[in-house]
């Protein structure tokens, strides 16, 4: 568990009458300029698929085709994922009432489920950021990556398997909602809150799955292989396979630099019991990591590189988080509160070395002072 001195009463009071001059701000900012953004952002994403799908064909003729035609399916996927799906799956877009844009109704283009993202990471992880025990999200119930976590010897094995959960992230983010709610195997917690039956949970789980692999591994691979030949259902297949495994390295590294960085703070139940929205900000700065570089990178990242205001501000449209990002940097300059910043390189580094040293037991003189 890091640590860092915590600010006295009158100094998270007045940290966060800051931050929430900075949200009502942004938030009366909010308009017709973020709706023509998020919708133009879809139409460049629809237009890489349409392409990419289509480029890929084009293999037929030349490598060179297939390669376009992959790079630009899983753009298509990143976007759809980030940009899109993650933001207008928090509510960032709610208020346009468009019928294909809100949280209610959108889908994304990856096997989890929408609703059960909804319960365990708007909800869980957004209201428990990294308090251990109530955020699944801090090592998604499989990694250790604190010594709040008792070391098992399995943990040994975690860089392999954090390696597997990168390639296969998609799956793991489905699957995230069933080991909470031990739904395959195990005792179910006694604690569960979960407000669907767990038949319908499973339902959900594996009609989502369905309906994802159908589209990229069975629909368009046969449609090519009927007119062009099977050598190319192979290729298409192959193909949608890349574009998913490049979308889930990406997602899984970006999201991963967010939050278990070496710095990152992790939270006893106690110490955030009837905590003030100052206690509660200051938890989400302290939980949080941000990524710098160009405004492609930012897009890509789904603007996830400024987890520390989007931790902040979940329901702020994304983009503005760049601008935001300064202003709460100065607060936190302000009130001497760590603000913790870098390169993708130097934070995924981190991470790593993160991932690396929680595999191994905890030394004796950390038992010591734990």
């Amino acid at each position: 568990m890091a640590t860092t001195k915590i600010p006295s009463n009158e100094t998270l009071q007045g940290f966060e009458d800051d931050l929430n001059k900075i949200r009502d701000e942004a938030l009366a900012q909010v308009g017709q300029k973020d709706a023509n953004y998020i919708r133009n952002v879809v139409r460049v994403q629809r237009g890489c698929e349409v392409a990419g799908r289509i480029i890929m064909v084009l293999g037929f003729f030349s490598p060179v085709w297939w390669i376009l035609g992959v790079a630009l399916l899983a753009t298509a996927k990143i976007l759809d994922n980030m940009e899109i799906g993650h933001n207008v799956m928090h509510g960032q877009y709610d208020w346009m009432n468009d019928p294909h844009i809100n949280s209610r109704t959108f889908d994304w283009d990856n096997v989890c489920d929408g609703q059960s993202w909804r319960r365990t990471h708007n909800f869980e992880h957004h209201t428990y950021t990294n308090i251990i025990g109530k955020d699944r999200d801090f090592g998604y119930d499989t990694l250790r990556l604190s010594d709040d976590t008792k070391w098992r010897p399995d943990n040994r094995f975690q860089v392999p398997l954090y390696i597997g959960m990168a390639l296969l992230f998609q799956w793991g983010v489905a699957y995230h909602e069933m080991i909470g709610e031990r739904l395959f195997f195990g005792k179910p917690p006694k604690d569960s809150k979960l407000p669907i039956s767990r038949a319908q949970l499973a339902k959900d789980f594996f009609g989502k799955i369905r309906k994802a692999t159908f589209r990229d591994y069975a629909f368009y691979p046969v449609i090519v292989g009927i007119f062009l030949g099977w050598p190319m259902f192979f290729a298409i297949l192959g193909g949608n396979i890349l574009a998913n495994l490049i979308r889930n390295l990406w997602t899984s590294t970006i999201i991963f630099c967010g939050h278990f960085t070496e710095n990152i703070h992790t939270f006893r139940k106690e110490d955030c019991d009837n905590e003030t929205r100052g206690q509660w900000y200051y938890r989400q700065i302290l939980g949080s990591s941000n990524l710098e570089g160009g405004t492609f990178f930012h897009i890509m990242t789904g603007h996830l590189s400024c987890q520390i205001e989007h931790h902040l501000f979940p329901d702020i449209p994304s983009y503005r988080y760049r601008t935001i990002a300064k202003q709460v940097r100065e607060v936190c300059k302000k009130y001497d509160i760590p603000y913790n910043t870098g390169s993708l390189a130097k934070q995924y580094l981190t991470v790593l070395q993160r991932i690396v040293k929680y595999s191994h037991p905890p030394k004796r003189n950390d038992l010591a002072t734990s």
